[in-house]
């Protein structure tokens, strides 16, 4: 019995080239099935997703008075012309998702502002009030006017 193969009739055919049209090079034809992104954005989702946030610490009322303290005697010492240097960590809310990030700053305070409870830091490069610091963040401050800190950082 003599043994069939099915495309015995083509197989030494040669391969066909369209009139009219270029062949298609290599690089063109690997193209064709490389990966793609059939969810765009679905990598950033997820690395979103899993990025951590710290959640804010409530401080116990004994070194919320301290600090107080602290921004009373700030107060004082910026409105009588003094630029105290003072390094502070406050809490900064994440704007994508539910808790943020702890961050500290040292720099001179221009002044206390008591109507907005922010704490303003001066800003040498353009000799004006810099950096800006909502008082109800801060967890800790400390300068060499304070002695020893007490806060929660």
């Amino acid at each position: 019995m003599k043994e069939v193969f099915p495309y015995a009739d083509i197989i030494d055919l040669p391969h066909h080239k369209a009139e009219g049209r270029t062949h298609m090079s290599m690089y063109d034809r690997a193209a064709q099935f490389s990966p793609y992104a059939a969810l765009v954005g679905y990598d950033e989702i997820i690395a979103e997703t899993a990025r951590l946030t710290d959640k804010m610490t409530d401080l116990p009322d004994h070194v919320r008075e301290e600090l107080d303290r602290k921004f009373m005697l700030l107060g004082a010492m910026t409105a009588e012309g003094y630029r105290p240097e003072v390094t502070i960590t406050y809490f900064v809310p994440d704007k994508l998702k539910e808790g943020g990030s702890y961050e500290s700053f040292t720099g001179e305070v221009k002044r206390v502002d008591t109507t907005f409870r922010r704490l303003i830091f001066y800003d040498r490069e353009h000799d004006t009030a810099g950096k800006s610091v909502d008082i109800g963040m801060i967890v800790s401050a400390e300068s060499e006017f304070f002695g020893e800190d007490t806060g929660a950082g």
